[in-house]
């Protein structure tokens, strides 16, 4: 065993409703996601007064819960800090996996929604799908389901099937702020 610390894996957890729940580490394919969405939020937001932020930032909501979301868009900059985001985002969006699936539609959406998140977004690496909720009247709303097909899939459909489908969505936060499901979804590994 490598006793050398510079070696070892950081310990990451978060705290959910007063516990402590380690995390497990993220495959590829959740990673890939995290980055792209990170890529096409900055690459749109440069400038702007909303900062997106990756993996790896603390998000302080209440005092029984702390997150480390995969993504979030904050576009109060008084909310963040040298620890991390103190406050709701405008934006959160959590890659599903085996280990997190319960809490992130569970423990986390409901503290997501009490804590007044406008927008979350829950994504499936497996069906590589985006389920969209927005907060309405102090409860979210599944505004909009879309999936992802490859090129291979979209070639096996019938053209009245293809036609029909959404093949890229516009973000709340700008009206003029279009995101394609192949810039989140077309290059995973």
């Amino acid at each position: 065993m490598n006793t050398n610390l510079a070696y070892q894996e950081a310990f990451r957890e978060e705290l959910i409703g007063g516990r402590v729940v380690a995390m497990s580490p993220a495959t590829t394919r959740h990673n890939r996601i995290a980055e792209n969405l990170y890529f096409i939020f900055r690459t749109y937001l440069k400038g702007k007064r909303c900062v997106p932020l990756g993996d790896g930032y603390d998000l302080y909501l209440t005092d029984q819960d702390r997150f480390i979301p995969d993504f979030m868009v904050v576009c109060d900059r008084d909310k963040i800090k040298t620890k991390g985001v103190f406050g709701a985002p405008d934006l959160v969006a959590e890659v599903l996996s085996p280990s997190t699936a319960q809490y992130d539609r569970g423990n986390k959406m409901n503290t997501y929604e009490r804590c007044g998140v406008p927008e979350y977004w829950i994504i499936s690496p497996g069906d590589q799908s985006i389920e969209i909720y927005s907060l309405q009247e102090g409860r979210y709303v599944l505004e909009h389901l879309y999936t992802y097909f490859s090129k291979d899939e979209l070639d096996d459909m019938g053209e009245e099937k293809r036609a029909a489908l959404v093949t890229e969505f516009k973000c709340r936060l700008y009206d003029d702020f279009t995101i394609r499901l192949e810039d989140i979804f077309g290059d995973l590994f």
